[in-house]
């Protein structure tokens, strides 16, 4: 299986929101961002493995500020991560205000999928080599992450999360 780079899963995303999307303050719904979210991200997962994906996981969602009505939202996801069977995806929400010429950054988070074959079963996907010094880094975080989100999901316990013991052990070495 070959190899591949983030850029390989870059995808861009954008969407005007309109009055359907927004609740009574004319803020668009967290719903909405969500859905949108996760359709980019499963864009990126497909990118990636050139397969079918599935949901897996979102991480903690918090929502810097609201996006009104107007806005063009900008959704930017990429494959940070392969695992065997799953991959993690990092995605930048943008909201922009055309007219006034502003453009803020509103949401940031994490989704996992899982690459499945044409009978639904998992399958593995290829490996992610990081090019940048920022996908480097991305690229070592999701081990962590994944440890956490493991233990969250009760799939692992915190004893065996290596990774995330390394966080919080002093080093004798001072």
């Amino acid at each position: 299986m070959k190899e591949k780079t983030p850029q390989d899963s870059f995808t861009i995303m954008n969407e005007l929101v309109l009055p359907n999307d927004t609740n009574p303050l004319h803020n668009l719904m967290g719903g909405r961002l969500l859905h949108l979210m996760d359709i980019a991200a499963a864009i990126s997962a497909q990118k990636h493995c050139n397969r079918v994906v599935v949901t897996a996981s979102v991480d903690n969602v918090s929502f810097q500020q609201p996006v009104k009505l107007g806005d063009v939202i900008t959704i930017q996801a990429k494959v940070t991560r392969a695992f065997n069977t799953s991959m993690e995806v990092r995605l930048d929400v943008w909201a922009q205000n055309i007219p006034s010429g502003t453009n803020v950054k509103c949401n940031e988070a994490y989704y996992t999928f899982v690459a499945l074959d044409e009978n639904g079963h998992t399958i593995p996907v290829p490996e992610i080599v990081p090019q940048t010094d920022e996908e480097k880094e991305l690229f070592n975080g999701a081990l962590r992450r994944r440890q956490l989100r493991l233990i969250l999901g009760g799939r692992m316990k915190p004893g065996e999360a290596t990774e995330l013991k390394a966080l919080f052990t002093e080093s004798n070495n001072n």
